[in-house]
């Protein structure tokens, strides 16, 4: 098959200007739960870009969890390669596609470090398996091998066995306070709808229509 030749007809829905949220959380709440409604597997993807000194851009793809009139929370380790990238440059992007809604939510903005207890009431809330994990992963640091992983999980599963697992000082949360979000709804042609909300300098949202 002719990569070229791959092709999909947008035509579901549309997204007015009349039919528009006057806050951009509000406007993804909405979308929020119509995703949620729709089943899609994975709803809380996302891509998250972040760029490093040299200036070279990266991304992959991390979990929303949680969001709030001040922004984006996804947690990670502090030392891994958005992490880096974050403590030299906090500004970074998140992208949403929900392909069975034919949308994607695209966000702009500022990340800080959410506070201790925050990231400490999550932590503990995950699954023992996950908590042990971040333990034992050096995220994106050269390994050895697969095993060498294996070997160092089941030392700090030994080690907690009995009791608690604390939060490592390296592994939390982070929020992206956003200062642009654009919705897109495709349409057929390719004459997308997409819906901009952009934060002027007296902390209000401007909307505009982009053209696709």
């Amino acid at each position: 098959m002719n990569i070229a030749d791959i092709r999909k007809e947008y035509i579901l829905q549309s997204l007015s200007e009349n039919d528009i949220e006057s806050d951009p959380i509000l406007q993804f709440n909405k979308w929020w739960n119509q995703a949620i409604e729709s089943n899609i597997e994975e709803v809380n993807a996302m891509t998250l870009a972040t760029v490093n000194k040299e200036g070279m851009p990266s991304a992959r793809i991390v979990l929303l969890k949680g969001f709030d009139s001040n922004g984006f929370i996804f947690f990670t380790n502090y030392l891994s390669k958005k992490g880096t990238d974050l403590e030299i440059n906090p500004k970074a992007c998140i992208v949403f596609f929900w392909k069975e809604l034919e949308r994607q939510v695209r966000v702009e903005g500022i990340v800080n470090k959410i506070n201790e207890s925050e990231s400490e009431d999550y932590f503990q809330s995950r699954p023992t398996i996950s908590k042990i994990g971040a333990w034992a992963s050096p995220q994106s640091q050269e390994i050895t091998s697969r095993e060498s992983l294996e070997n160092k999980f089941k030392e700090y599963e030994t080690e907690f066995k009995e009791g608690s697992i604390p939060r490592p000082k390296h592994w939390g949360g982070y929020r992206l306070n956003p200062n642009k979000i654009e919705f897109w709804q495709g349409r057929p042609g390719r004459l997308h709808d997409r819906i901009e909300y952009a934060k002027s300098s007296e902390n209000k949202w401007k909307v505009v229509r982009l053209a696709p």
